[in-house]
C-alpha cells in the first residue's frame, strides 16, 4: 500500500496550496521533495515509484528515494495537522492533550495544567471518556509539582469517568452482538418486525443496566450499527422502516443536538436514498426538503459538507418524476464552486447530465457531456473501474446516433485499456455487453447472435448486479431486440 501516495490523492486544492506555502517559507530553490510531491500528485492512481525515483537520483541505491519519501510524508502530516488542528473537537482535544505532555516534557506544570484544563473541558464536551481517563492521570501526577492541584478531585473524577468507560464498553459489546446477529440472519424486507425484534433481545440479553438503556450515546451507537449492517446486506425494506422509526423517536425524544447533529443529516440523508431506492419518490422528496432545513441549523455549520448529498437527493428523484428538472438542478450544481471543486462530485454532475439526455432521447446532447466528461482531470485520474463503466455508457449512445465506426474503434481500444478488468469475474458481464453492441447489427441474418442475446437477457434480468450500471444493460438490449423484431 503505497500511504504517501494515499495521502497526497485525497488532498484538496486548499490543502496543497498551504502545502506549498507551508514549505516555501523555509528555503527556495528547487527542493526534491516538492519534485517528488508534484510528480505523484500528477500521476494520480498511475503513480510508478521505479520512473519516480529515475527521474529524481541517479545510480541504483534507493535509500536516499527512500529517506525522501519518508520525510515528505512527515512533512505532509505535521502540515495537515497544523492546518486543521481546531477544526473537528476530537481532534482540537488531542492537540490540547499533546501540549500538556510536551510541557510536561518541558518541566513546565503550570503551562501543562493549563492546557489540561483546556483538553478537559473539550473532552467533557464531546463525551471522550478515554481521553478523559489520561487527562485525569496527568492532573493527579502534577499534583505533586503544583499544591492547588487537589489530587483527591480528580481521583473522584476518574472512578466516576471509569464507570463511564465501563458503560460505553457494555455498549460495545451489544453493538459487536449486534452486528453479528444481523449479519446472519436474512430474508428482512417483507417486515422490519424481526429486526426490531433482534435488537430488542440482543439488548435484554446482553444489557441489563436501566440507565445504559436511556442513554442517547447507546441509542446512537445501535442504531450506526444496525442502519449499516442492512445498508450493507441491501435490506432496503427493512431499513426504510428502521430508519423511520428511529428518527421519528429521536426526534420525539429530543435526543438531536448540536454535538449529534453530523449523526441527524446522515440518518436523513440515509432515508432519503432508502425511500429512492424502495420507489417511494414523493415522500424521498419530503425528507430531501427536510434535510435541507436540517442543513441550515446551528449557523449552518455542516452546510457545506452536505450540500452535495442535498443536490444529490434532488437528482435522483427528478430523474424519475421530471428529467427536465433534474437535468436544471445539474446545471446549477456546475455554477456552484463550492460542489465542483470536489473530483468526483464534476464527474457526477456531467455523468448525470449525458445519461438524463440520453433518457429523453436527446444522444447529440448526451455524447457533448459525454466528451467533457473525458476531458475533466478528475476523469483522467478516476478509478479504473468507474472509467470502464462510463465507457460501456459511451459505446450505448454512439450506438443510439448510429456511429458503428467509432464504435468498433472504441470496443478495440478498451480491450487494451481495460485489459486487466476484463480478466475479472466481476467484469464479465461487461465483456459479454462490448461483443452484443458490436455485433446487434447481425440481429436479422444471424440465429447463433440472437440465442446469445437472449441468454445474456434471461441471465441478467432482475439481478441486483445492475445497480452498478450507469444505464441498465439489460433493458437497453430488450428494447433494442423488440425495436428490431418490429422492423
Amino acid at each position: 500500500m503505497d500511504i504517501v501516495g494515499n495521502i497526497i490523492n485525497q488532498l484538496s486544492k486548499e490543502e496543497v496550496r498551504f502545502f506549498k506555502l507551508y514549505h516555501s517559507r523555509m528555503e527556495t530553490g528547487e527542493r526534491k521533495d516538492i519534485l517528488l510531491f508534484d510528480y505523484i500528485r500528477k500521476s494520480g492512481n498511475q503513480y510508478d515509484e521505479e520512473k519516480a525515483f529515475r527521474s529524481l537520483y541517479q545510480g541504483d541505491d534507493k535509500n536516499a528515494f527512500y529517506r525522501l519519501r519518508n520525510r515528505l510524508m512527515n512533512d505532509l502530516n505535521k502540515c495537515l495537522l497544523l492546518q486543521h488542528y481546531n477544526e473537528e473537537d476530537t481532534l482540537m482535544s488531542i492537540n490540547l492533550y499533546a501540549l500538556a505532555r510536551f510541557y510536561i516534557s518541558k518541566s513546565q506544570p503550570e503551562l501543562a495544567a493549563y492546557f489540561l484544563k483546556k483538553a478537559e473541558s473539550r473532552s467533557n464536551q464531546i463525551e471522550n471518556f478515554e481521553l478523559l481517563d489520561l487527562i485525569y492521570g496527568e492532573f493527579i501526577r502534577l499534583s505533586h509539582d503544583i499544591l492547588e492541584i487537589n489530587p483527591e478531585t480528580y481521583i473522584l473524577k476518574r472512578r466516576d469517568n471509569q464507570e463511564k468507560i465501563k458503560q460505553l464498553r457494555s455498549i460495545d459489546d451489544v453493538v459487536a452482538v449486534l452486528s453479528y446477529r444481523l449479519k446472519i440472519t436474512q430474508n428482512f424486507a417483507k417486515s422490519d418486525q424481526s429486526v426490531v425484534g433482534l435488537l430488542q433481545k440482543t439488548i435484554d440479553d446482553f444489557l441489563h443496566d436501566p440507565e445504559i438503556r436511556k442513554s442517547p450515546k447507546f441509542r446512537f451507537r445501535i442504531y450506526t450499527a444496525a442502519s449499516q449492517i442492512l445498508l450493507q446486506n441491501r435490506e432496503y425494506e427493512a431499513l426504510e422502516e428502521y430508519l423511520l422509526r428511529t428518527y421519528k423517536e429521536f426526534t420525539k425524544l429530543n435526543l438531536f443536538n448540536k454535538n449529534n447533529h453530523d449523526t441527524k443529516l446522515q440518518m436523513l440523508t440515509y432515508l432519503v436514498n432508502t425511500l429512492f431506492k424502495n420507489d417511494k419518490l414523493k415522500l424521498s422528496l419530503q425528507y430531501t426538503d427536510q434535510l435541507h432545513d436540517a442543513m441550515e441549523e446551528y449557523g449552518k455549520a455542516l452546510y457545506d459538507k452536505y450540500l452535495f448529498f442535498y443536490y444529490n437527493s434532488l437528482v435522483i428523484n427528478y430523474s424519475k418524476l421530471d428529467k427536465a428538472k433534474a437535468i436544471q438542478v445539474l446545471e446549477d450544481i456546475r455554477e456552484n464552486r463550492k460542489i465542483t471543486a470536489t473530483p468526483f462530485y464534476e464527474i457526477f454532475i456531467y455523468l448525470n447530465l449525458s445519461v438524463l439526455h440520453f433518457d429523453l432521447g436527446k444522444y447529440r446532447e448526451s455524447i457533448r457531456f459525454m466528451t467533457r466528461l473525458h476531458q475533466l482531470d478528475s476523469y483522467k485520474n478516476a478509478d479504473k473501474a468507474l472509467q470502464f463503466k462510463i465507457s460501456v455508457t459511451e459505446l450505448m449512445i454512439r450506438y443510439e446516433l448510429r456511429d458503428m465506426d467509432y464504435v468498433t474503434y472504441r470496443i478495440t481500444r478498451m480491450k487494451k485499456e481495460f485489459k486487466e478488468l476484463l480478466k475479472q469475474e466481476q467484469f464479465l458481464k461487461e465483456k459479454d455487453f462490448m461483443y452484443l453492441i458490436s455485433r446487434m447489427d447481425h440481429f436479422g441474418h444471424e440465429a447463433s447472435f440472437r440465442k446469445k442475446l437472449s441468454e445474456f437477457i434471461d441471465k441478467h434480468e432482475d439481478t441486483e448486479e445492475s445497480d452498478t450500471e450507469i444505464i441498465n444493460y439489460t433493458n437497453w438490449l430488450r428494447d433494442k431486440t423488440r425495436k428490431k423484431r418490429a422492423i
